[in-house]
C-alpha cells in the first residue's frame, strides 16, 4: 500500500552563517591567552547551574571529542540553528519542524537491549556504554532521499566498536536496531498506518567498515533529541533515512531484515540505499540536492563522496537494488 506523505521540499527562509571555523574555536582561545580567563569564567558558574545540567545529561562532559580527520572534513558547515530545526523524526510528526515537540523525549534512563545472535544476550545504560567506548568527532555529509543536505560535525564511535562489544556469533549476517517506541511522547507512533517501532539493519561488513558510525553527539555537545539522542546510526555513504534514532535495541541475525520504509514501500525505499545520483527515485531525480542554508543546487555525488571507502563492499552485490 503506497502511503503518501507531504514532504518539506523549501527551505526555511532564516539564513545562519556557516560554521566552517565551529570547530577552531578553542585554538583561536587559546591562541589569544585566553585560555585561563575561559576556564575561570567556566568555574564561576553556580554549582547549581552546573548540577542541573550534569543531571540532565550526565555524558555532557566528554564533549566536545577529539576530531578525527581520516574520512576527510567536506566543507562549508551547515549552521547548527539549520541542522537542529529542520529534521525527519517521523515519530514526533511528518513536518520539518517537530523539534520542539521532540523536546519531551527523555534520554535519562536509557538501555539498549542486545540480543539475537550473540554470546550472551544483555542490556547495557547509555553511560555504561559511553565509559566503554572512545569518543572522537568526525566531520560527515549527510544526503537525504528528499534531496536535501547537509554537513556536521557527530560526535560518536565506529559501529565496529559497538559490533564488538555485542560479542556476535560467526552465523550473524545482519545488525538489526530499533528506535525507542513510546506513543505517550513519540505521537506519530498513534499511527497505525506506519510499521512502528522503526526498524533499519546494515550487512555485518557494512556495519565493521570504518566509516560506521554511532552518534552521541552534535556540534560539540550531546546530540539533540530531534536528531536522535541519545545514539543514532550515521551511515554517511547512505540516504539519510537509513541512519535510524533514538536506538534502544540492537539484534544480530542472519537473515536480512525488512526496514521501516522498505515495508512501506519497497519500490522506492530499498534496504541498500546507497547514495547514487544516476539512480532517480521512482518520483524525483537524485543527480542533485540542496544544501541547507544554501540557494543553489549542488551535483550529487556517489557514494556521498565517499566511494574510496566503502565501494569494494558491493563489488559482489551487482544483482542487489544497491540503489533507489
Amino acid at each position: 500500500m503506497l502511503i503518501k506523505r507531504r514532504h518539506g521540499w523549501e527551505l526555511p527562509e532564516a539564513k545562519a552563517t556557516p560554521e566552517s571555523h565551529y570547530l577552531q574555536r578553542r585554538e583561536l582561545v587559546r591562541s589569544m591567552g585566553l585560555g585561563m580567563a575561559a576556564g575561570a569564567a567556566a568555574m564561576a558558574l553556580p554549582a547549581t547551574a552546573f548540577a542541573q545540567a550534569k543531571a540532565a545529561d550526565p555524558s555532557a562532559g566528554l564533549y566536545p571529542a577529539k576530531r578525527n580527520d581520516k574520512y576527510g572534513v567536506p566543507a562549508p558547515m551547515t549552521a547548527e540553528k539549520l541542522a537542529t530545526t529542520y529534521n525527519n523524526f517521523y515519530e514526533f510528526g511528518t513536518d520539518k519542524s517537530i523539534w520542539r515537540d521532540a523536546q519531551k523525549l527523555e534520554v535519562r534512563p536509557w538501555t539498549i537491549k542486545v540480543d539475537g545472535m550473540v554470546e550472551k544476550p544483555f542490556e547495557i545504560g547509555i553511560d555504561d556504554l559511553l565509559a566503554k567506548v572512545q569518543l572522537e568527532e568526525r566531520v560527515y555529509r549527510h544526503r537525504c532521499v528528499e534531496t536535501w543536505s547537509m554537513i556536521v560535525p557527530w560526535s560518536g564511535f565506529p559501529v565496529r566498536a559497538l559490533v564488538e562489544l555485542c560479542k556476535p556469533l560467526g552465523g550473524a549476517k545482519f545488525v538489526v536496531m530499533k528506535t525507542l517506541s513510546k506513543p505517550s511522547v513519540m505521537r506519530e507512533q498513534r499511527d497505525l498506518l506506519y510499521p512502528w517501532p522503526y526498524v533499519e539493519g546494515l550487512a555485518m561488513d557494512e556495519a565493521m567498515n570504518d566509516l560506521a558510525f554511532i552518534a552521541t553527539g552534535l556540534y560539540g555537545k550531546p546530540i539533540h533529541k530531534q536528531n536522535g539522542a541519545p545514539l543514532r546510526l550515521v551511515a554517511p555513504w547512505k540516504y539519510g533515512f537509513k541512519n535510524v534514532k533514538s536506538i534502544v535495541s540492537v539484534e544480530f541475525t542472519d537473515k536480512r531484515p525488512v526496514s521501516f520504509w522498505e515495508k512501506l514501500q519497497a519500490s522506492e525505499y530499498g534496504f541498500w540505499a546507497n547514495v547514487n545520483p544516476q539512480v532517480p527515485h521512482p518520483r524525483w531525480s537524485q543527480a542533485t540536492e540542496k544544501p541547507l542554508g544554501s540557494d543553489e543546487r549542488i551535483p550529487t555525488q556517489l557514494y556521498n563522496g565517499y566511494a574510496e571507502f566503502v565501494s569494494s563492499l558491493y563489488a559482489d552485490r551487482k544483482a542487489e537494488k544497491l540503489f533507489m
